[in-house]
């Protein structure tokens, strides 16, 4: 199991170095990529500063030659506009000529023809009450013989004059017309455009797109050439500029401030939010610092975690192309609190497997402690055991001699010492089981109130002939005013029998014991003292351990089983009640039994 979390211990380092190392290659890597993108973005402003200042000079031509060109444009597109309006004007006329055209066959062939508005052509198309469609009002004059000789026709609804613009033709005209044959009013739909016209003015309008887009394009293709052919001098003059040997480098790179900004955002970018220290300096002359944002001296030497990146890449034949150092001073404190996660995980992992180790060695330690008070134990009864079994047959095989019947006097004492050590033997038995039924939950102790008093004096008689055969001295202090308790009698006189003794066997020559009875707040406290060999400090915190027995050295004239303070506890307990110890070795011991009292 050592091994085991040795072997742990030592793989959880070593996935916490390789991950810290992982971390450290991906921040490297993300100030890298950040310092080349400061470094292009240098570039490219170097480029463009130099392409400013040439671009004066090429400013003015450029400007006359696209204004030129800008004018060539502009022209074409106000001709297409003047012949695209001069088109659309025949256009317009040629409908006008079919409308006129179209509105003199109507007049021919129709009586008094009136142009409608779409208005009153709604109105006038309504059915009507008297069903007239047209809301006409028709009186017709017949002859005698029922000849129509004449009809009059007109209108209930009273219409507007309309008027039609010509350069806003609607879609169709409606005439109100009267049929020549019956002077019945009718309408007459006449379309504006007509299909072959419609169709002639499409084309017409076609063809003249696509000179005008092909005409267009190649004004525009003129104007890219004219600014290729400049952009490609500008360009040629700006490399040449560049290359030249003479331009300090203090020319050729930002200000602190703009270096600054670039730095901060682009680390930004790759969530990179560091404080950091930047300076920039010389590829061949490294001690010379050309500005810094960090009071870095000379001849100190580069602090860790620093990164370089050269400014100007080497293809170009300039005198020095420059190196920016940039370095974080906390970036191992940043790393590490990145994998806070990590740490605390693998620190709590090995924390729950230190736990469960030392758990199984305590339990395993337990164990065998547990193990060798039971073998104490099943030696002790067995001990205890012996002692009355032995009695018992020796009495029972006095009685199998013949000569013992003639004597009643010795066959009443031999029975009476069997019955004495099967008594004795049974109070062993009895214990035993009472400790196993505790521990089982399965002694069911009585609930009814005791005198604590009276029944401490019933223990205290019951024992006398014990107390007098090691001239015992009893000490009685039965103070308590209020001595009742809810509680079993029995297995409490077994308490007081245990306790008084524990109290009797651990004394060396007279015992000197004390009991007392007093009340503290709502409790009654019993306390028995003894002068006897006492207890060590450790002793005392496994006293109430089952099978536990103070050790006396070589000597083992003190029985019993290791049962009874541990049968004392658990009575204690389910009363309710606690019991503590205090003893020095030498000097005696003094157990304290508190129990609540009746509440009145």
């Amino acid at each position: 199991m050592s091994l085991a979390l040795l072997g742990v211990f030592v793989m959880q380092l070593y996935y916490i170095r390789e991950s810290y190392q992982l971390k450290s290659t991906l921040f490297e890597q993300d100030v890298n990529q950040a310092l080349g993108a400061v470094v292009n973005k240098i570039q490219k402003r170097n480029v463009i500063r130099h392409i400013e200042r040439n671009d004066i000079a090429f400013k003015e031509k450029k400007m006359r030659d696209i204004r030129r060109q800008t004018d060539s444009i502009v022209s074409f597109k106000v001709r297409f506009k003047e012949s695209e309006a001069l088109r659309k004007l025949k256009q317009q006329q040629e409908i006008l000529d079919y409308l006129y055209t179209q509105d003199s066959i109507i007049q021919r062939n129709f009586y008094h023809p009136e142009i409608i508005s779409e208005e009153d052509y709604a109105v006038l198309s309504n059915p009507s009450p008297n069903n007239n469609t047209l809301n006409y009002r028709i009186n017709d004059i017949r002859s005698s013989d029922g000849r129509l000789l004449r009809r009059n026709v007109s209108p209930i609804y009273r219409r507007k004059k309309l008027v039609i613009n010509p350069n806003s033709l609607p879609d169709s005209i409606i005439y109100l017309a009267f049929s020549p044959e019956d002077f019945m009013p009718k309408f007459i739909i006449l379309p504006v455009m007509d299909p072959d016209l419609k169709a002639k003015f499409k084309l017409e309008d076609a063809k003249a797109e696509h000179r005008y887009r092909i005409e267009l394009d190649r004004l525009y293709a003129d104007t890219l050439d004219l600014y290729s052919a400049k952009n490609l001098n500008l360009v040629k003059d700006v490399a040449k500029e560049i290359e030249r040997k003479d331009v300090p480098l203090e020319r050729r790179i930002p200000g602190p401030d703009t270096l600054d900004v670039l730095l901060r955002n682009e680390l930004r970018n790759k969530n990179i939010k560091l404080a950091y220290n930047y300076w920039v300096g010389r590829v061949k002359d490294q001690s010379k610092v050309i500005y810094r944002h960090v009071n870095y001296p000379q001849e100190q030497e580069q602090p860790s975690n620093t990164f370089k990146k050269v400014i100007f890449s080497n293809d170009l034949v300039i005198s020095d192309p420059g190196m920016l150092y940039v370095s974080f001073p906390k970036k191992n404190t940043a790393i590490l609190g990145n994998m806070v996660l990590l740490l605390a995980s693998s620190a709590g992992l090995l924390l729950v497997l230190i736990f469960i180790f030392t758990y199984t060695i305590y339990a395993i330690i337990r164990q065998k402690k547990l193990s060798e008070m039971k073998t104490d134990f099943i030696n002790n009864m067995t001990h205890e055991f012996k002692t009355p079994v032995t009695t018992i047959m020796i009495a029972s095989e006095g009685l199998k001699d013949p000569d013992m019947v003639k004597d009643p006097a010795r066959v009443n004492k031999l029975a009476n010492i069997i019955y004495d050590e099967n008594v004795r033997l049974g109070g062993h038995i009895e214990r035993v089981l009472n400790v196993a039924k505790l521990n089982k939950n399965e002694l069911k102790l009585k609930s009814e109130p005791i005198g604590v008093n009276a029944l401490v004096a019933a223990v205290v008689d019951s024992m006398d002939l014990q107390l007098k055969k090691k001239n015992a001295k009893l000490v009685l202090l039965l103070e308590a005013a209020h001595d009742v308790v809810i509680g079993d009698e029995f297995h409490f006189s077994n308490v007081i029998f245990n306790l008084l003794d524990n109290a009797n066997k651990y004394s060396l020559n007279e015992p000197l014991i004390t009991i007392k009875t007093r009340n503290q707040g709502n409790n009654l406290l019993l306390e028995v003292a003894d002068k006897g060999i006492g207890m060590t400090r450790e002793q005392t915190k496994k006293v109430f351990d089952q099978f536990y027995r103070v050790p006396t050295g070589n000597l083992h004239d003190v029985k019993g089983f290791g049962l009874g303070l541990s049968y004392v506890n658990d009575v204690v307990s389910k009363m309710s009640g606690n019991i503590k110890v205090s003893s020095e070795k030498d000097k005696g011991t003094i157990f304290v039994v508190s129990i609540p009292l009746v509440k009145a």
